[in-house]
C-alpha cells in the first residue's frame, strides 16, 4: 500500500517549497504525531478550516477569510509529512487528500460565489462558475492523462500558485482580482496540460495501455 505524500515533479514550484520548508514541517508533523493526531484526521480538519473560511467569504469578510485560509494552507502539507514520519502511507490516504484539496477549492470559490449572488452581481458569479470549473479540471487533465500513461507535469497555475494568487488578494479585500486570475489562467491551465498530452503523443512518447 502506497500513500502518495502530494510529491510533484522535481524542478516544479511546488517541489521547490517542500524542499524549502521541509525543515519546518517536519518538527511540526512530528509534533501532531505526538498529539495523537492521524494524517487522514489533520486532512480533514484542514477542510474544516476552509469551510470556515468559506462562511467569512459569503458575509463578505475577506481579510478575516484570507487569513484563516492562510492559517489552514500548512495542514495541505502537513498530512502527507505525517504519513511520511509515521512510515505507514496508504493509498486511501492518498486519494482523501487528493479529493479533500478539490472540495477546498470549490468550497472556498462556492463561499465568494454566495456572497456576489446576495449582491446580485452576476459577472462575479460567472467568474467563480470559470475559476471553479478551471481548477477541477486542471485535476482532471492530469489524473486522466497519467491513467492513459503520459507525463503531465507543472502547468501555469496549479494548486499552489492558485492559493499564492487567492490568499493575498484576499487579505487584500480584492477577491475579484482574484477570480478574473483564476478564471482566465486556471482554464488556461488546464489547456496547456491538454498540448503537452497532444506532444507527447505527437512524438511517440506515451507507452502502450496496460
Amino acid at each position: 500500500m502506497v500513500r502518495t505524500e502530494k510529491q510533484p515533479p522535481k524542478g516544479t514550484f511546488t517541489d521547490f517549497l517542500r524542499a524549502r520548508f521541509k525543515g519546518v514541517l517536519d518538527p511540526i508533523g512530528a509534533f501532531f504525531i505526538r498529539l495523537g493526531l492521524t494524517p487522514n484526521s489533520v486532512t480533514l480538519l484542514g477542510l474544516l478550516g476552509i469551510f470556515a473560511a468559506s462562511v467569512l467569504l459569503a458575509r463578505g469578510h475577506f481579510f478575516w477569510g484570507g487569513l484563516v485560509v492562510l492559517i489552514m494552507a500548512p495542514l495541505d502539507a502537513l498530512d502527507g509529512t505525517m504519513a511520511r514520519l509515521q512510515g505507514n502511507p496508504t493509498r486511501f490516504g492518498g486519494v482523501l487528500d487528493s479529493v479533500v484539496d478539490r472540495f477546498a477549492e470549490i468550497i472556498l470559490i462556492g463561499g465568494l460565489m454566495i456572497y456576489y449572488l446576495q449582491q446580485g452581481e452576476g459577472l462575479p458569479v460567472l467568474l467563480g462558475y470559470a475559476a471553479a470549473s478551471g481548477s477541477l479540471m486542471v485535476s482532471y487533465v492530469k489524473a486522466r492523462a497519467e491513467a492513459a500513461h503520459f507525463s503531465v507535469k507543472g502547468g501555469l497555475l496549479t494548486r499552489v500558485e492558485r492559493f499564492l494568487v487567492l490568499i493575498p488578494l484576499l487579505l487584500l479585500s480584492q477577491p475579484l482580482i482574484a477570480l478574473w486570475i483564476l478564471a482566465i489562467l486556471g482554464n488556461f491551465t488546464a489547456l496547456q496540460r491538454i498540448w503537452l498530452v497532444y506532444q507527447q503523443s505527437r512524438q511517440g512518447e506515451d507507452l502502450p495501455k496496460a
